[in-house]
């Protein structure tokens, strides 16, 4: 079974599967094919966070293919250019690339088949063309006056004609179709499949990619500032950075173990909201009712209040622990009132100094084009995602994936590639006192947050969705109808959900907005009106408009797979036999 955000990326896992790849082989065909058919929210350039269970093994791993901030990415430079965020747009806010070496490992260690026939549909679609998502030509055309006026070489790439593709319209990119011909090529004479997977490795690293990425983001451009500026990634940075495994943070909720990446990610600030909601009984566990909606967002609120303050790849040692201790979690729970708390609360956590941002409210204006993840914005107003894809397979490995970064809109289109490089380091502050810092060599605390759910020890579903700082808040809902509501998968994805923006966001720039709530309109009169008597500013989203969800499953009682997927934006698909 194979879940993801496009049919296509979907189909082509399934196929994969179909004619006899694992899990691994088909997850990393359908990642690939990603960059293709999604450009608008992820690519090459970009990055990716993993978790698996193989067959046989007894715990969950993590794929950690967040790439670090490059060697010349300092304080005191991003201080010198008259800065006091990193850009949410451009190249001065990219991290060393970490999606596509993190795919070629999984394939390489847990893979069956060939890196060329892995990447065969990629390099098809990329040189043949791939119908054009009505969502990537209105975000092409968003940025268009950016890209005629600022950044001529992704008007060159994306707007051929001068004019946003129509939807619908096939668009070819044969500069990444080579860059992957390439790394086919790079091993091809060699005699051993892992070698040849190595080879292409080395050759992403140290070749075109590295060379040609560093020497033109070193010209000046524009940037979500306003300003121009150089890029500091270099080849070195390209060539020193390797991707790798993790073992996962994990709690137990409700007679399951749910798995997560660490607190370079915000994975844990979803194991403490499951930890906290625990000692409640089922009654406020409900996000279809009043009092389980307020329960919700005001755990919500704790729990990335912490993430802000304490997580980071310079976090203290045990942080994770320390959050989820019994004597904390009981601690953060008896915080939660009757009326929506307006302060923004990191715990006491005994010995460790919270770090704490500059709250920023939200400008009245529109931001830049471009900046920013795509993701909803605070107003409730959708501007884009990013990925996901779910595969289990027959055998009983499972995987979901959340790539993103790269998207087309991020920076300067490199000619020679095909794509751009992220800005993931957007995430990391000008202050070398907090946990995730600017700091070269740090990865930035990235929102990618995929989830592995086990029984038993044993993985029963793997799951995941787009959306920046909602992701986890949308899979909270989700875990709780499940777990809780006895909801099955596909109900638990099409019910109504809700997050809340009373955080500090993860993306340029970096605001704040005080018992922020944003809900879908199906979530109910009677349960919106209650939250707005209860202090929280309620902004309706409409009716299909939050979360990406999907996710695939392992049925142990029946001996059976499944899978679901998001029906809003009809994009999302889940296909499998």
């Amino acid at each position: 079974m194979t879940a993801s955000t496009h049919a296509t990326a979907t189909a082509v896992a399934q196929a994969v599967l179909e004619r006899g790849g694992n899990a691994f082989d088909a997850v990393v065909a359908g990642g690939f094919v990603l960059h293709i058919v999604e450009p608008h929210l992820n690519g090459p350039g970009g990055d990716l966070v993993g978790i698996f269970q193989a067959a046989g093994d007894d715990a969950p791993t993590v794929l950690m293919g967040q790439g670090p901030a490059p060697a010349g990415a300092r304080v005191a430079h991003f201080r010198s250019e008259g800065l006091d965020l990193v850009p949410g747009a451009g190249g001065l806010a990219a991290a060393v690339p970490g999606a596509v070496d993190a795919w070629l490992l999984l394939l390489r260690d847990h893979g069956t088949w060939e890196i060329g026939d892995v990447l065969a549909y990629a390099i098809g679609y990329a040189r043949d063309g791939h119908p054009l998502l009505a969502s990537v030509s209105a975000t092409i055309d968003r940025v268009a006056e950016l890209f005629r006026d600022s950044w001529p070489t992704s008007a060159a790439l994306w707007m051929p004609d001068g004019e946003a593709p129509a939807a619908g319209s096939l668009l070819r990119n044969p500069a990444y179709a080579a860059v992957l011909e390439a790394l086919v090529a790079a091993g091809a004479h060699l005699p051993d499949r892992r070698a040849r997977i190595d080879a292409a490795r080395r050759e992403w690293k140290h070749g075109l990619v590295a060379q040609a990425a560093s020497a033109f983001l070193a010209r000046p451009h524009r940037h979500s500032s306003g300003t121009e500026h150089a890029g500091v990634i270099a080849p070195a940075d390209f060539a020193a950075f390797d991707a790798g495994y993790e073992t996962a943070v994990s709690a137990e909720f409700r007679g399951h173990t749910v798995a997560k990446a660490g607190p370079w990610s915000q994975g844990p600030a979803l194991l403490e909201a499951l930890r906290i909601l625990d000692g409640f009984d089922d009654d406020a566990l409900d996000p279809a009712t009043a009092r389980g909606a307020h329960t919700i967002v005001e755990t919500l609120k704790l729990v990335l209040a912490d993430r802000d303050a304490y997580f980071g790849d310079d976090a203290a040692p045990g942080i994770a622990a320390d959050v989820l201790s019994d004597a904390y979690i009981a601690t953060r729970r008896r915080e939660i009132g009757e009326r929506a708390s307006r302060e923004w609360r990191p715990g006491d956590l005994s010995g460790r100094r919270p770090f704490r941002p500059l709250l920023r409210q939200p400008a009245a204006e529109a931001p830049p084009a471009g900046i920013g993840e795509p993701t909803v914005a605070k107003s409730g107003l959708t501007r884009g995602d990013t990925c996901h894809i779910d595969v289990v397979d027959r055998w009983g490995n499972i995987v979901a994936v959340t790539p993103s970064g790269g998207w087309l809109q991020s920076s300067p289109a490199i000619p020679e590639l095909g794509f751009c490089l992220g800005t993931r380091l957007q995430m990391m502050w000008l202050d070398e006192s907090a946990p995730s810092g600017l700091r070269a060599g740090a990865r930035p605390r990235t929102t990618l947050t995929p989830t592995l759910v086990l029984r038993d020890r044993m993985p029963v579903m793997a799951l995941g969705t787009p959306g920046g700082d909602q992701q986890d808040q949308w899979q909270l809902p989700l875990l709780l109808r499940m777990l809780v509501g006895g909801y099955s998968a596909q109900q638990a994805i099409d019910a109504p959900t809700l997050h809340t923006t009373a955080l500090v966001d993860s993306f340029w720039p970096r605001t704040w907005t005080p018992a922020g709530v944003v809900v879908e309109d199906r979530l109910g009169d009677t349960v919106i009106d209650d939250l707005v008597a209860r202090g929280h500013d309620v902004t309706r989203a409409g009716a299909w408009t939050l979360g990406r969800l999907s996710a695939v499953g392992i049925d142990r009682e029946r001996g059976t797979v499944w899978a679901a997927a998001n029906p809003r934006g009809m994009q999302g698909y889940a296909a499998g036999r």
